[in-house]
């Protein structure tokens, strides 16, 4: 979003979230360049900023990069590390994510660390085997107690296809028990939505959801940030 379009989003969303359970983070990550207005218009609300990704030293020569501390001054908390998008495009390894969560610590922010398959590795039976390889590679040295790992199937973000609640809730299990850290906050990102909300969070092992085109729209992002569990009878 540009940053009118930021300020528009937060005047309508707001509203929308001003009474969502106080155990609850709420939490957006627009682009560098509106996060000046995104900083202003979340003043004093129940949401928190994140950075869409950070650069793993403080300062040098690296044109083009946000260092961490030139996130700390627009009050960013939080910082997106690992995306699917730029390990596709930008071939981003693992190696340099481990380094971009470990700077985000050191400065006092905490790393939403995402992993994920493809459709290929998926049907190749390789699933377990890249996640787990993504997730041990990019934890080395990182605090489990100051991280959030977002499980985001590559095959199942903007494609239409869905992960099943279930099978979801499967690998992100395995990746708690890989950590060795039952209380790792984990989400799921891949297709969630205002309709499948509700069942997602009802799955014993995923904490939060990691948003994506759902998240434009204020309304229907709101009613993602209020979904209701349904107690069991």
């Amino acid at each position: 979003m540009t940053c009118a379009e930021a300020r528009a989003f937060a005047q309508d969303f707001l509203p929308l979230v001003a009474e969502a359970p106080s155990e609850r983070t709420l939490v957006l990550a627009p682009p560098f360049t509106a996060m000046a207005a995104m900083e202003q218009a979340l003043s004093g609300s129940n949401v928190h900023l994140s950075s869409q990704n950070v650069h793993w030293e403080g300062k040098g020569a690296f044109t083009g990069e946000i260092s961490p501390e030139m996130l700390r001054e627009f009050g960013v908390t939080y910082t997106i590390v690992g995306h699917s998008e730029p390990r596709k495009y930008f071939s981003e390894s693992d190696e340099q994510i481990n380094h971009r969560a470990k700077a985000s610590q050191a400065a006092g922010l905490i790393p939403i660390l995402c992993v994920g398959e493809s459709d290929a590795q998926r049907e190749a039976g390789e699933t377990e085997r890249v996640i787990r390889r993504q997730v041990e590679q990019g934890m080395d040295g990182i605090d489990p107690a100051k991280l959030v790992v977002a499980y985001e199937p590559i095959w199942a973000i903007g494609t239409g296809k869905t992960c099943a609640s279930d099978e979801a809730n499967r690998v992100c299990g395995l990746i708690r028990n890989w950590v060795g850290y039952p209380d790792l906050t984990i989400q799921y990102g891949g297709s969630v939505k205002p309709g499948n909300i509700d069942e997602i969070m009802a799955q014993s092992d995923i904490d939060g959801v990691l948003v994506g085109g759902a998240s434009l729209d204020p309304v229907g992002f709101a009613r993602i940030a209020n979904y209701q569990v349904k107690a069991e009878v």
